[in-house]
């Protein structure tokens, strides 16, 4: 097991027991248990995390050091039980040592937060220089300890009858009074020095993931100003500084939260929105505060307390002067702190004021959101209905990366685009920006991405229009030609074969040899055959089992299906033309059921809604259908659509096949 993780365990155990030894005194004075709970409290954060790092970065000193800063409260509340104790019962349980070393810890309380600064992210220092900084840290506090410990005097209250444990020379102590004061401002350097570390190693940085951790823990440590602010807020509105408990208990919080994440999951949010809503509420609430703070001066309230009237009315004022100066100056934070956040909304900005002025066009959406994220590999899909995936701008089914390889949206962090509800597009992410950031994004573009969607879905509407008219042409081309060959190789030979027949009987009427009684009959049956057939061409063309409506021309066709067909027909009462192509639909749907699914059953149902009918054909068989050209459900697609109508398919393997039309019918 490695070191780190040993001390940190060992650390919490040392946590633990500093906890168990305030609860003696805490037990003796009600105010002295309800501090040591809140530190206790407050040091969980720390100590659970702190344990956390540790284990999932065993090397790291991170964790150690956030157990050691979870001590911190835990310590001042033991020390007040203590001093609780002390004061009401004059020399129980306060050693010698306790008085004399308790005057100069107040040291120790920076010292793990400011290890902390230097060794944060990666428990090491940024270099060989600073291990003169770990060392005064270190060894500073111990001295000043025992420097206070040597002043002479009585201990402040409640140990001023507690004798001194270290009683130096009176020569020397002018020099330790030198060294005391000395030793303040070498403390303060060094507390400067860590959180110089912290700028020089973010400026080092390379990667984004060092970037983003330092930012998570300088996240952390933000809440500091946010208490200042609250004591500045207790003063104005209470008259005392109650609410800075909040603040610290807030920043006790947040500092090992902040740096749990950014160890372990920092992309778990967008740390520079993060950062950027943080300075801009800051600011504003800083503003507002003093906004309040004058017109409360101005009003004659003094500090505000004076009339409740007066002081709505100005909170009133302030929020109304601050309501647009907010949208200014999170553009401005956002300039310095959250620049890809300002570079996406300007270039969705600057594209629709393009596209309004007819200078671009909303398919460059997707060339300027790369360039405002410097992300080459993000791409803009766009959701069609009945596509199974998004297609670029060009309408081509599927993404491609920029060497025109395929991208996989599922092997990609994706953002969807929503508008109204319904999911419109999706943002697919290459190497940079947030989720949080592409959701920006998406918003901003939600419009730009409809018109670019709608656009597609009229060039294809379009294209299939046109290959529709191609394809109906060269359909009745076809059926031309076909009824021409029926009627020549059929009807028109018989016709024409009987017309030689009759002539050649015609000559031999006279000299007696025919036999006309023989003859007529073979006429006759002639006739019946080539009208046979001309009727077989005629139902080519329109059934004339139509001629008792649609249901009964359905019965008809499922008596010749050999599969078993459950009817619905509530519209039966159909304009001729609607009435035809439902014909066809269920017949062309039914025979190919039957030729390829091999189902043990077919429904056929045909209701009308308003000025809709819908025939939708289902079966149970082995689906997989699909809509090749050529094939008979593109002809019957074509069909359909020729009518104003709309033909949907739905066949998964193994789960049957659904076709749908849904046709107009005006009467």
């Amino acid at each position: 097991m490695a070191l780190p993780r040993l001390l940190a365990y060992a650390a919490v155990l040392v946590v633990c027991a500093l906890a168990g030894a305030g609860v003696v005194p805490a037990s003796q004075d009600a105010g002295a248990g309800m501090a040591l709970a809140v530190g206790t409290a407050l040091a969980l954060p720390s100590v659970v995390l702190g344990v956390l790092v540790a284990t999932r970065r065993p090397r790291s000193v991170v964790g150690l050091l956030l157990v050691l800063a979870g001590a911190t409260p835990v310590h001042l509340a033991v020390g007040d039980s203590y001093a609780n104790l002390a004061g009401r019962h004059p020399g129980l349980l306060v050693s010698e040592v306790y008085a004399a070393l308790s005057q100069g810890d107040w040291m120790l309380l920076y010292v793990p937060a400011a290890l902390l600064t230097l060794v944060f992210p990666d428990g090491r220092l940024p270099g060989r220089r600073w291990r003169w900084a770990v060392a005064g840290l270190l060894v500073v506090p111990v001295l000043f300890m025992l420097v206070v410990a040597c002043v002479p005097g009585a201990y402040p209250p409640p140990f001023e009858s507690t004798p001194h444990l270290l009683r130096p020379p009176e020569a020397y102590l002018p020099l330790l009074e030198i060294a005391g004061v000395a030793l303040l401002p070498v403390f303060l350097g060094l507390l400067v020095a860590s959180a110089a570390a912290m700028v020089i190693r973010y400026r080092r940085a390379a990667d984004e993931i060092s970037r983003a951790r330092l930012k998570w823990f300088a996240l952390g440590g933000g809440f500091l100003p946010l208490t200042l602010l609250l004591c500045w807020a207790s003063y104005l509105f209470l008259g005392s500084s109650d609410l800075v408990v909040i603040g610290l208990a807030a920043t006790a919080v947040s500092i090992p939260v902040a740096t749990a994440i950014a160890v372990l999951r920092h992309d778990l949010y967008d740390v520079d929105r993060a950062i950027s809503a943080a300075v801009t509420y800051g600011m504003v609430t800083a503003v507002l505060l003093g906004f309040y703070t004058a017109a409360s001066f101005l009003v004659g309230l003094g500090a505000g307390r004076g009339s409740p009237v007066a002081a709505a009315a100005a909170t009133a004022v302030c929020a109304a002067a601050l309501s647009p100066l907010r949208v200014r100056l999170q553009r401005r934070v956002d300039r310095r702190l959250y620049p890809a956040r300002q570079a996406v909304l300007t270039a969705v900005r600057h594209l629709r004021d393009r596209m309004h002025e007819g200078q671009a066009r909303p398919e460059e959406l997707e060339a300027a959101l790369r360039e405002a994220l410097r992300d080459p590999e993000l791409r803009v899909g766009y959701r069609l209905p009945g596509a199974t995936g998004p297609v670029d701008a060009t309408g081509a089914t599927g993404l491609v990366d920029a060497t025109g390889a395929p991208v996989d949206p599922g092997d990609s962090p994706v953002t969807p685009v929503r508008l109204g509800g319904h999911e419109i597009g999706a943002i697919v992410r290459g190497r940079a920006g947030s989720r949080e950031l592409l959701r920006e994004a998406a918003d901003a573009s939600a419009l730009l991405i409809e018109v670019v969607r709608l656009r597609i879905e009229v060039s294809r509407a379009l294209d299939e229009a046109e290959a529709s008219r191609t394809r109906l042409l060269h359909a009745g081309y076809e059926e031309r030609r076909r009824l021409e060959r029926d009627l020549h190789d059929g009807a028109q030979q018989r016709l024409v074969s009987l017309g030689m027949a009759i002539r050649l009987a015609q000559r031999h009427l006279g000299d007696g040899s025919a036999d006309v009684g023989a003859l007529l009959d073979e006429w006759v049956a002639e006739l019946a055959v080539a009208v046979t057939e001309l009727r077989q061409i005629a139902h080519g063309l329109r059934p004339s089992s139509l001629d008792d409506g649609l249901g009964n021309a359905l019965v008809t066709l499922a008596g010749k299906i050999p599969v078993p067909v459950a009817l619905d027909v509530s519209a039966d009462d159909l304009p001729d033309d609607v009435a035809m192509t439902a014909y066809y639909v269920a017949s062309e749907a039914m025979t190919n059921a039957v030729k390829h699914a091999g189902p043990a059953a077919i429904g056929v149902r045909v209701s009308r809604t308003g000025d809709r009918v819908t025939v939708r054909i289902s079966d149970d068989g082995r689906g997989g259908a699909e809509m090749r050209p050529g094939a008979g459900l593109a002809g019957l697609a074509d069909r359909v659509r020729a009518s104003g109508g709309a033909l949907r398919l739905s066949s998964p393997e193994g789960g049957g096949t659904t076709v749908e039309a849904v046709l107009p019918c005006a009467s």
